[in-house]
């Protein structure tokens, strides 16, 4: 495998040593309490990490693609529930590119700014005068407990029956609301990203004014820059693989005291030593070469966003990135003894979280 100098740096690069700290001696009360802690959310809102893809004209960081996927791969390092909140609520302001401004400056000045949501079509949407009714219900909107707005997809609905698009579909469109216009419904009962408060939402009959249904389509970005043209399919998957990325490297740094610690039983043989000696470097070497490629395909895509098999390396190499972080971590896991099936212990943390976060549906497959 050939490392060359264009691999990014190691995660802790990018982060403050203080800011690791803060981060990960919240974690396990977090994950007890189900969400973020204040120290970690006065972070968050210290670097504006909420605001990192919402438009500079709204006061937001308008970040990069290559940028953030590294920063988002450092604080998946830090701690998996904290990065995963910071990428799907950042992820959603990046609807601010297609936003009507007045609505965009109305929403994105709001204090302590996070909107959570879902992209699932379980809603749905109904014209009147006034602009729509929306119903229904929404699963896994992480960072829901400290959302100060929520985005939703709604199926359009007129005299009770759906509108079809020319092609026979439902038609769907994306809606903004207000907290105060949501319920949250307690949900996330899963093993892992339990810091994330990735609960359920609904909405009974709320009324919103015509302005807060957008699209995300080319034609309709009203905020001239790269940010928001560059398509949000591979926008998902690379932000996604990279918090995959930084956790599996925080597992495999933790694993290697737990191995060091084992080649000393005098009851294994050389060949044994070997393998625990070898294990961790191969993990390293395995998932710096996905990590190469990645970030590769990430730079010469952001460069040149047109272009389609740019894009489509953007996809495989977001999977083989998600893939390989999966199975480094499961090859490690048996050598790493009973403290890795630990609940309290930070190794046990970092396997839930990623074999959690993992099962996102843009990650499964190869391609």
């Amino acid at each position: 495998m050939n490392i060359t100098a264009d691999l990014p740096p190691h995660p802790s690069a990018l982060l403050q040593p203080d800011w690791v700290k803060i981060i990960r001696a919240a974690a396990s009360k977090a994950e007890a309490q189900g969400k973020l802690l204040p120290a970690q959310l006065q972070l968050i809102e210290e670097q504006q990490w909420f605001k990192l893809l919402v438009p500079a004209a709204y006061g937001g960081l308008e970040t990069p693609l290559p940028a953030l996927v590294a920063l988002e791969e450092s604080l998946a390092w830090a701690d998996g529930s904290l990065a995963w909140v910071v990428t799907l609520c950042c992820g959603a302001g990046w609807f601010g590119g297609f936003l009507q401004p007045q609505l965009a400056r109305q929403v994105f000045s709001t204090p302590l700014l996070c909107l959570a949501g879902s992209g699932a079509a379980t809603g749905t949407a109904t014209p009147t005068a006034e602009g729509y009714v929306l119903n229904g219900s929404w699963k896994y909107a992480s960072g829901a407990h400290h959302a100060t707005h929520f985005t939703a997809n709604c199926i359009f609905h007129k005299n009770g029956t759906p509108v079809l698009t020319a092609d026979g579909q439902p038609q769907i469109l994306p809606f903004i609301a207000e907290k105060a216009q949501v319920n949250l419904v307690a949900a996330w009962k899963y093993i892992g990203m339990m810091g994330t408060g990735s609960h359920a939402f609904e909405m009974k009959d709320v009324l919103v004014s015509k302005n807060h249904c957008f699209k995300i389509t080319p034609d309709a970005v009203v905020v001239d820059s790269p940010l928001y043209t560059y398509p949000f399919l591979q926008l998902a998957e690379a932000t996604l693989a990279a918090n995959l990325s930084g956790m599996a490297l925080r597992f495999i740094e933790l694993c290697k005291p737990l191995l060091n610690a084992r080649k000393s039983n005098s009851k294994l043989n050389s060949n044994q030593q070997s393998v625990l000696e070898a294990q961790p470097e191969t993990a390293v070497a395995l998932m710096n070469d996905a990590r190469l490629h990645f970030y590769k395909a990430v730079k010469a895509s952001w460069l040149n966003a047109a272009a389609p098999e740019l894009l489509k390396a953007v996809s495989i190499t977001s999977r083989h990135l998600a893939r390989t972080a999966r199975e480094c971590v499961d090859r490690l896991y048996p050598y790493c003894g009973l403290i890795a099936a630990a609940p309290d212990t930070e190794i046990n943390q970092v396997w839930r979280n990623l074999h959690t976060a993992s099962q996102h549906s843009l990650l499964t497959f190869s391609e």
